[in-house]
């Protein structure tokens, strides 16, 4: 088999990876979404458990984290009757959600606290609840100051997702390991090469897609946020 007969072969497992880098992706979002909350608000004992969480996602190597989903979620499981439930690549999706939540979570955190305090208050006295002020006034603006990070978030995720071949799972790096083994190793030169111009292209397209964002919310910068208009509920 030549090099050029193993693209197939390797774009056969793209599938996979993309699947758990997107359920990450999105079950990471809406995990760091809650973490920043509790931890912004300050709530006793929920908000030092969330730091805990934070710290842990953010301090334990990516790979270990992988491992102790993989070895810790089945004894879980196991205690409610779905000791078969926890796969390799559920596992990784699980494992990838809560490193990415906890990581995302200190770029959102960040960035809402960079909204100008006077934002705040100017909402807090037209009335506005927490959850009109977010979406309405400061919502928008800590959007704004996230994206760069919230982009190199998600650059770190596709990156890290390369680390699942380690539990099992069958994405794009296990499944080249597995085309160099059959084939004595003889096109390992060329195999990594055509990963890197993968994930080189999958890195590509987000940050175009995070680019494309930052220009659409660049009007909620530090310049303009003192223009941003009040509107009664």
């Amino acid at each position: 088999m030549n090099l050029t007969s193993m693209i197939p072969e390797l774009l056969s497992a793209l599938p996979l990876t993309l699947g758990i880098m997107f359920v990450a992706m999105i079950v990471g979002f809406f995990l760091a979404l809650i973490a920043t909350v509790f931890r912004v608000r300050r709530i006793p004992v929920i908000s030092q458990v969330v730091d805990l969480y934070v710290s842990y996602a953010r301090s334990v190597p990516v790979v270990l984290q992988l491992f102790v989903a993989f070895y810790g979620l089945p004894l879980v499981a196991e205690q409610f009757g779905f000791s078969d439930f926890v796969t390799a690549n559920i596992a990784a999706m699980i494992g990838l959600s809560l490193y990415h939540g906890g990581y995302l979570s200190e770029v959102m955190r960040p960035a809402f606290l960079a909204v100008e305090r006077g934002q705040h208050d100017a909402a807090d006295s037209m009335g506005y609840s927490f959850r009109q002020k977010m979406l309405r006034i400061v919502g928008p603006q800590a959007v704004h100051y996230a994206l760069p990070g919230y982009g190199n978030a998600i650059i770190y995720l596709i990156h890290n997702v390369a680390l699942v071949m380690y539990i099992g799972a069958a994405d794009v790096m296990a499944t080249a390991h597995l085309i160099m083994e059959r084939d004595y190793n003889q096109y390992q030169f060329g195999t990594y090469l055509v990963l890197a111009v993968l994930y080189s292209l999958l890195c590509g397209v987000a940050w175009l897609i995070i680019r494309f964002f930052e220009q659409r919310h660049a009007k909620y910068s530090s310049k303009t946020a003192a223009r941003v208009k009040f509107t009664s509920v």
